[in-house]
């Protein structure tokens, strides 16, 4: 067993290295290990995926991806779009800009980042196409911009956070305001600089009549924000509940307020939505049995022992959890990533003495980092799906994103007024 796990995750990255599926090479990792290192029996890998699937709060996922669907065929996410490019457009780079703020407008509706990066990649890119902006890069600005999905409350990430931990879902979802508008802030400030040194969509003059007419187009998504924040805000809904709320709100907007969304394009929309969902269930089914063969081989029991001496105080500790979180970030899905670390990390964190609203925060704003990082990055899959383009060449012209999104991570670290101020009694 000592030689066993290297081995076998030397080939796994190989084999990721030249182009295997990142499900294959996570699911042929759990089956080598498990079965030369008897560790559990074959037949788990097929149970735990399908009981790992059935978990209730991933009954969001579907339905956040389904909104993202709806609202982009009701037309409902090309007028925030157009909302936000005509807001900013006295900015170079009013496409890459309106992108990433739309992505912001788009996450406090639908909770998911996988949900937000495919639609506004579907959106956005094409236009970004249009206008001369490099391929990749457009790639690179939806994937990023995704990342605020689970941040921005509405959020898959807290509502599991929460469950695990005893912490109030709306606590998280209250916390994560201002840490969502710092990652829009920061990806809208790099998007400027990128499209400014490469001359692409150079700044237009402002015009508040422009800027009142296409916020008034873009009031049917305003009402879905509206619906969204305030149910789960006034406790009308539960947080998982809210997803199947903004799925009949989608479909009814598109239909009877927008009517840009025919009944005979419903299906079709249902088939985009689960095409998303079979690239991303695989992973996430995988995930899980990953780690639950972590947790057979005894992964947190040794990270435990090997962390609490590291985390002798405030700092320590958080500087720790950090480096724990991105790492993990790179090869695991959110959601295990949660399940596994943070009933770890957490209690280990209270004792140095940090809130667990803030750590909350800090290991969620992380763990949504990890959507734009190789080899993992489910963003970076996602509008290479979309595009046709390789995932590598986007992952690179991510990285100036990602630079900018580790900094906003330490600012919120190092700073926890910034998720507490909106809980302050």
């Amino acid at each position: 067993m000592d030689l066993l796990i290297p081995a076998v995750t030397v080939i796994v990255v190989l084999l990721f290295a030249f182009g295997t599926p990142v499900a294959l090479c996570m699911g042929m990792w759990v089956v080598l290990v498990s079965y030369f290192g008897d560790v559990l029996p074959l037949s788990n890998v097929g149970q735990s995926a399908q009981f790992g699937l059935k978990i209730f709060a991933l009954l969001c996922m579907p339905l956040f991806i389904l909104t993202g669907d709806l609202i982009r065929a009701g037309g409902i996410a090309q007028r925030l779009t157009d909302f936000a490019r005509t807001a900013f457009r006295f900015l170079p780079g009013q496409l890459a800009v309106a992108t990433t703020v739309a992505c912001g407008c788009f996450a406090a509706i639908s909770g998911s980042n996988a949900a937000t990066a495919a639609t506004m990649g579907r959106i956005m890119i094409p236009e970004m196409l249009r206008r001369g902006y490099e391929p990749h890069f457009a790639a690179a600005t939806a994937a990023a911009g995704g990342v605020v999905g689970v941040i921005i409350p509405p959020s898959l990430i807290f509502i599991i956070y929460g469950v695990l931990l005893g912490l109030s879902p709306g606590d998280l979802f209250i916390a994560g305001i201002i840490p969502g508008i710092l990652m829009v802030a920061v990806m809208t400030f790099v998007a400027t600089l990128i499209a400014r040194r490469n001359g692409w969509d150079p700044p237009a003059r402002f015009s508040p009549g422009d800027t009142a007419r296409a916020a008034w187009g873009a009031k049917f998504g305003f009402i879905g924000i509206a619906i969204a924040l305030g149910g789960i805000f006034a406790g009308v809904f539960s947080p998982t509940e809210i997803a199947g709320v903004v799925v009949l709100y989608g479909l009814f907007a598109g239909l009877l307020l927008t009517r840009e969304l025919k009944w005979r394009d419903v299906p079709g929309v249902f088939l985009e939505s689960a095409t998303i969902n079979g690239l991303l269930a695989p992973i996430v089914a995988f995930s899980i049995i990953l780690q639950e063969t972590f947790s057979a081989v005894g992964v947190p029991q040794l990270m435990e022992s090997y962390l609490a001496p590291l985390m002798s105080g405030y700092w320590p500790a958080v500087l720790v959890c950090m480096l724990v979180i991105l790492i993990a970030g790179t090869v695991l899905e959110s959601v295990p990533n949660v399940i596994l670390f943070a009933p770890i990390l957490a209690p280990l964190a209270a004792k140095a003495g940090v809130d667990p609203i803030h750590f909350a925060m800090i290991f969620c704003v992380g763990d949504a980092i990890g959507f734009i990082t190789p080899p993992y990055g489910l963003n970076l899959f996602v509008t290479a799906g979309i595009t046709g383009l390789p995932y590598m060449q986007i992952a690179i012209k991510a990285l100036p994103y990602l630079a900018a999104l580790l900094l906003v991570w330490a600012l919120i670290a190092g700073v926890p007024w910034l998720s507490l101020v909106l809980l302050a009694k």
